[in-house]
């Protein structure tokens, strides 16, 4: 608890992806007071053309934070 899942398309080196993945670990835990041997992070690439039907298994209200806006 918790893992946070990022989606993206694809492009970055596996560096990179761990780079990201370490930053987030680190800000869940600081925000969150957990602890981050508790905290997990996925990187998975979604090709552009599978992208809107990868978000249809994301409901509305549970993404915060919307492309665009």
């Amino acid at each position: 608890m918790p893992h946070i899942a990022i989606t993206m398309y694809p492009g970055r080196s596996p560096e990179q992806k761990q780079d990201i993945a370490n930053k987030v670990q680190k800000l869940i835990e600081e925000e969150l007071g957990v602890n981050k041997k508790a905290i997990s992070v996925s990187v998975e690439d979604i090709p552009k053309e599978k992208w809107e039907n990868n978000m249809k298994q994301f409901s509305e209200d549970i993404i915060y934070i919307k492309p665009g806006v």
